[in-house]
């Protein structure tokens, strides 16, 4: 981000985050807008996120787009917004001792214990129930669904 650029938030319709972020865009580029960043994350209903070096970009931006509600006073920095830029990890919220439920894979519609977490590479290692010898498999974290969360 430039030194004279700004982040200015966009209060929405909730539910409407990408079409507005989507108008955006379209109109930015046929009206050769300074904008120079959009972002819709997922964990903020309701706004949309801008990087323009004035507030009256963003406004004149918005007029005719539907959903966009108005600005939302003042602007924001990298830092308050950094963390929705960075990537989670699939497994997060995902514990040992969970009961969860493999979704794809040869071992699908199996229910297992989780015995260890990879954050790095993003697996998970688990027990199957219903297998006769307890025999740990190392499964990919996006391909399961936690039924039951260890107790802290």
């Amino acid at each position: 981000m430039s030194e004279d650029s700004q982040i200015f938030v966009i209060k929405t319709t909730a539910n409407q985050e990408r079409s507005v972020a989507m108008a955006l865009a379209r109109i930015s580029k046929k009206e050769r807008l300074d904008i120079r960043a959009i972002l819709a994350p997922d964990e903020l209903k309701g706004y949309v996120l801008v990087e323009t070096p004035k507030s009256g970009i963003v406004e004149l931006a918005i007029q005719t787009i539907p959903h966009a509600r108005a600005i939302v006073k003042g602007s924001s920095s990298i830092a308050e917004i950094e963390h929705f830029l960075k990537p989670k990890p699939i497994v997060t919220g995902i514990k040992e001792g969970a009961i969860i439920e493999v979704t794809s894979g040869p071992f699908k519609g199996e229910k297992a214990r989780v015995k260890r977490v990879d954050e790095g590479h993003e697996e998970i290692t688990v027990e199957l129930f219903d297998a006769v010898v307890p025999i740990p498999i190392t499964i990919r974290g996006d391909t399961v669904r936690i039924l039951k969360k260890e107790k802290d």
